[in-house]
Formats: structure tokens, C-alpha cells, sequence
């Protein structure tokens, strides 16, 4: 049986310290919440880079842009708390 997909995605690039930042708070939320989270780095597909460049990092919620730049935390544990 496979396991879900994780709600929450970072995307991320090496070196970025507001993707540093993000992924503290991510990790802050998905401690209260109990949710997985995955972190895709922009640089490794080509796709993600074309789509997101360099408004990192960026959060997605159930596939969908959740935010950039920084986690909302607040509003982050707000939607999570919502049915997918």
C-alpha cells in the first residue's frame, strides 16, 4: 500500500536564506499539526525553476501556491486544520 502524498511541499533553492527560514516554520507547523511535509529543490527540475525562479520559497498546500517569500504561519495551521 502506498503512503499519501504529503500535503505540504517547500520549494527551495541551496544557498537561500529565506528557504532556511521557511523551512523552521514548516517544520514548526507540521510539528502541531502532525503533517509530512516534502522539500523540492527549484534547481533540480526544470519545471519547478520555470514556474517559480526566484520567488523562493514558495508553499504548497495540497498541490495549490499557498504563499512565498515567508510562511504565514497562523494561516498555514488555519488551512492544514481544514479537510484536504
Amino acid at each position: 500500500m502506498s503512503r499519501p502524498t504529503p500535503r505540504l511541499t517547500l520549494i527551495t533553492r541551496s544557498g537561500c536564506h529565506l528557504c532556511e527560514v521557511a523551512r523552521e516554520a514548516i517544520a514548526r507547523v507540521a510539528a502541531q499539526t502532525g503533517d509530512e511535509w516534502v522539500e523540492l529543490d527549484v534547481d533540480s527540475d526544470i519545471e519547478l525553476e520555470r514556474d517559480f525562479g526566484e520567488r523562493l520559497p514558495v508553499v504548497l498546500l495540497d498541490d495549490r501556491e499557498h504563499g512565498y517569500w515567508r510562511v504565514e504561519e497562523d494561516r498555514l495551521l488555519a488551512d492544514l486544520r481544514r479537510p484536504a
